[in-house]
């Protein structure tokens, strides 16, 4: 090899070990929160995560991407996608690992949600797009309990711990997903203007849809939950691709969407012509029908979009950790431990409230489930923005290599934005609290408990929290400007949460860091500029808790 091509200075490959071991913060929650009998079989994904191998199957499920094929060879009409086989294989560890509908029939209190929380944030660092039929999958469970019957037909199917890919009969397959179709062309989010009809065959609680849906996720899951208009108004609805008999439904695949990231995933137009359809819930009960879906949904949400800035924080530090510029290891240099601690406490403050927001759902117990309806919204709101800011700064950490698609930064940075899109953008979060306020004005007392938790221990953390509750007064006395405090309100409900979590479990060298730069002055956090933090941060504390070691502890 000649002299000029010899490569130093250039980090080693961060593969060979344990994505969960390596993230300090996961592994707290995970044990704080009840998932500790599931560490043995979550720490074994976290090995395979690290793999070289499974790193390939991300980057060749992001490279050779979902084909359409509307027909056969010989004309006839199939509406199938192909995907590459590495897709299959990430589909078959999340549902071997129970990522999926499993934990919903675990008892309470075992830390199922917990765990596969923990699951679903170590995987989705391995590959995004495949944890959109993963997570609707789990988000149908709660939703199909509507009904018993219907529950009983496909809760176990949505369950079972098995991946058979195809357009069969379902009750002979190893495994179901199922997919959703909420939102059409000229409604969106308002999915109250959907122009989908339904209209009863005669045969009970059956029905022929027809319509054209904007977004459908995942065309090749078994089963879907769908809105249609009924004569009795807004009403959801089950509609299985293959019918019970093994015929095929009608489902028309007009298009594929080329989208920004998540690429790997098959985002389809669909058109539904006397499509059949068992309905789920009465008519006219639709919104309320699918609300446990979308909280399910949501939640995975703040799990992904913290799975995927723990991933770009890691590459980070390692990049740091191992590289020399000017000549000093770039860890140990002021202005980028500075940046390094900033994204490694936005990472942590993530990864502990998507947790935490998790264990409301191994709960039974109602103020876990009025925590739960007020904080999902602001959460969501605010983790998913953040880590669009997060990973754009922990790309630039890498310069021109980050830039580089084989560093694999690019895709995480095109994955963050969906988070923040699905299952309702920015404002639709920031409005929903608004709603929840109104609605149930008694949640606001399980976001007091939950926050007075962390009272006393910072003098900045319990002003703001004196400070946030004069903003709900201020939004609840006037509702004329409560949508242009909305945002703000959001914000702060989803910081001081990060914060009262932090305070209680995290070194005082994440926690004061994080109070002094985002709930004292929030006013960089707020505009997504970090590296700037006080003098008085221990930067390189934080950031060396946050960085991987090698596989042989080096």
């Amino acid at each position: 090899m000649p002299a000029t091509h010899e490569v130093v200075n250039q980090p080693p490959p961060l593969e060979g070990h344990d994505v969960l071991a390596t993230d300090v913060a996961l592994v707290e929650a995970l044990h704080r929160h009840g998932g500790a009998a599931h560490a043995d079989r979550l720490h074994a994904l976290g090995r395979l995560a690290g793999t070289a191998g499974a790193q390939a199957w991300g980057r060749d499920a992001n490279t050779y991407l979902p084909v359409l094929r509307t027909h056969d060879r010989y004309g006839h009409r199939i509406d199938e996608v192909e995907f590459h086989p590495s897709w299959h294989h990430l589909m078959d560890v999340a549902t071997t690992n129970g990522l999926h509908g499993t934990p919903w029939t675990q008892p309470p209190g075992t830390g199922a949600h917990v765990a596969r929380a923990v699951g679903f944030h170590t995987w989705f660092q391995v590959e995004a797009g495949h944890g959109c039929p993963i997570s609707m999958t789990y988000a149908a469970v709660p939703a199909l309990r509507v009904d018993d019957a219907l529950a009983g037909e496909w809760v176990p199917r949505l369950a079972a711990t098995g991946y058979e890919f195809g357009l069969h009969a379902p009750a002979g397959k190893a495994g179901s997903i199922a997919g959703m179709a909420m939102t059409e062309k000229q409604g969106g989010s308002d999915v109250r203007a959907n122009t989908t009809r339904a209209v009863a065959t005669g045969e009970p609680g059956v029905y022929a849809l027809t319509g054209h849906k904007w977004f459908c996720s995942a065309p090749m899951s078994d089963v879907f939950l769908v809105l249609a208009q009924a004569p009795g108004g807004l009403t959801c609805f089950v509609l299985p691709r293959v019918l019970p008999d093994g015929s095929r439904n009608t489902f028309l695949i007009q298009r594929l969407k080329d989208k920004l990231g998540n690429r790997s995933n098959a985002s389809s137009e669909i058109e539904l012509d006397g499509t059949l359809a068992w309905r789920l819930g009465d008519e006219g009960r639709g919104v309320a029908t699918i609300i446990s879906m979308v909280a399910a949904t949501r939640l995975d949400c703040v799990i992904g979009s913290a799975g995927l800035l723990r991933a770009a924080v890691a590459q980070a530090t390692w990049h740091a950790a191992h590289r020399s510029a000017f000549g000093a290891l770039l860890v140990d240099q002021p202005a980028m431990t500075s940046v390094l601690a900033d994204l490694a406490m936005e990472s942590e403050a993530a990864t502990a409230l998507a947790i935490r927001l998790a264990a409301t759902f191994d709960a039974d117990d109602e103020d876990e489930a009025a925590l739960r309806r007020i904080a999902l919204p602001p959460s969501k709101y605010w983790v998913t923005k953040r880590s669009v800011a997060a990973i754009g700064e922990a790309l630039e950490c890498l310069g021109g290599n980050g830039y580089a698609e084989e560093s694999g930064m690019p895709r995480l940075y095109r994955e963050a934005p969906v988070n923040a899109v699905w299952e309702g953008s920015g404002n639709v979060q920031a409005l929903d609290l608004l709603r929840v306020l109104a609605r149930e004005p008694s949640t606001v007392e399980a976001l007091r408990k939950e926050l007075a938790l962390a009272s006393g221990t910072h003098a900045d953390y319990d002003r703001a929290v004196a400070d946030l509750d004069s903003l709900l007064g201020e939004v609840t006395r006037d509702p004329q400007t409560a949508q242009r405090q909305a945002r703000r309100l959001a914000g702060r409900v989803a910081t001081l949460l990060q914060a009262s979590l932090l305070l209680r479990f995290s070194p005082p060298s994440v926690s004061d860091a994080f109070v002094v730069s985002r709930v004292a002055d929030d006013s960089a956090a707020g505009l997504g500029l970090l590296g700037a933090l006080a003098g008085t941060v221990d930067d390189a504390a934080v950031v060396a808790r946050a960085t991987p070691e090698a596989a042989d502890g080096g």
